[in-house]
């Protein structure tokens, strides 16, 4: 009965001495932790610090962000931040974007401010940058200078260019900024505002006299509509005048009217050698028809004396007067 008390109380002890082991190496991993989390006012529990060993999440960074978040009057849990850095967040920028939000007086609830973290990932931005651009307004060049392109060219109702360079201030809308279009739908909308705007001008002149137009023209669309921005101002910053595309075009159909009409005029050309040619041929034919009937001659003579119809001094008489004929001819040609 002795001995069994004894290993009782052995088995008691050690399991104890397990208890206290494990009890002192969680102190000793997170004590520092979670000292300086009640020390903040943020206090965390020393199960909810293991739990966060236990799913390997970075317990110093979750801690830490959250007790910036409650001392800023956030009040965020541990478990929020957890969820978000394992749904592969940047839980540094949400929290910062959320103390920014708050300064500035604008209402940012932590699950869009999650959302819009995610929507960023890997685009360059974040979602301080869209809190920080909401405070304090942006300016967008249209054209984008990285594409290529250094003015929006539009062509007046008198074929000349006209070259504009727009400076377009925009402020993120946090409420449209998941799903919402992003910088370049600005740009290609503005820059279609601003070719429209030339096109539908009389002259040139009316847009380099009233450049204004072409903001008040492009504001008038709403081409922040579905984006991720509203559009505070268009300011037209530079308009050039490019080169008469009216008379560049006119000259070009000039070109090809010609040659055109050189064409038609070769067609006729070559009809006309065509039936000269023909005609030609009809000539040598008609030519070829006399000689054959001049051949029918003699036949015919030849005939004529064998049947008694011609005698040999009808023959001669002919033939005198084919040879005084024939004089005649040549003395009238030596004359002529």
């Amino acid at each position: 009965m002795i001995a069994d008390i004894q290993i009782g109380s052995l088995v008691l002890i050690a399991v104890l001495g397990v208890v206290a082991l494990a009890l002192l190496t969680v102190f000793l991993n997170f004590g520092s932790i979670w000292l300086r989390a009640i020390a903040s006012g943020a206090s965390v529990g020393l199960v909810e610090l293991v739990a966060l060993w236990l799913r390997n999440l970075p317990v110093g960074l979750v801690v830490d962000n959250r007790i910036t978040a409650v001392k800023s009057g956030i009040p965020l849990t541990i478990d929020d931040l957890s969820t978000h850095y394992l749904a592969g967040g940047n839980i540094d920028m949400v929290v910062q974007a959320l103390i920014a939000a708050r300064k500035a007086g604008i209402h940012l609830e932590f699950d869009r401010a999650c959302a819009i973290d995610l929507a960023t990932k890997g685009t360059g931005k974040t979602v301080l940058e869209a809190v920080k651009t909401s405070v304090n307004p942006k300016v967008i060049d249209c054209p984008n200078p990285a594409s290529g392109r250094a003015t929006i060219d539009g062509v007046a109702k008198d074929g000349i260019v006209v070259k504009a360079k727009a400076r377009v201030t925009v402020r993120t809308n946090l409420d449209r900024f998941v799903g919402g279009a992003t910088e370049e739908t600005i740009i290609a909308r503005v820059g279609e505002g601003i070719v429209t705007t030339i096109g539908s001008s009389d002259s040139y002149k009316v847009v380099l006299e009233n450049p204004d137009r072409i903001s008040k023209n492009v504001l008038e669309k709403a081409l922040d509509a579905n984006t991720a921005f509203e559009i505070l101002s268009i300011d037209i910053a530079d308009v050039d005048v490019g080169e008469n595309v009216g008379a560049k075009l006119q000259a070009e159909q000039a070109e090809a009217n010609k040659l055109i009409a050189q064409a038609q005029a070769e067609v006729r050309r070559a009809a006309a050698v065509a039936t000269e040619q023909e005609m030609v041929a009809r000539v040598a034919e008609m030519r070829a028809r006399v000689v054959e009937a001049e051949a029918q001659i003699p036949l015919a003579m030849a005939e004529a004396f064998r049947s008694g119809n011609l005698g040999i001094m009808d023959y001669y008489k002919m033939k005198n007067l084919q040879a005084d004929t024939g004089m005649r001819e040549s003395i009238a040609g030596n004359k002529a």
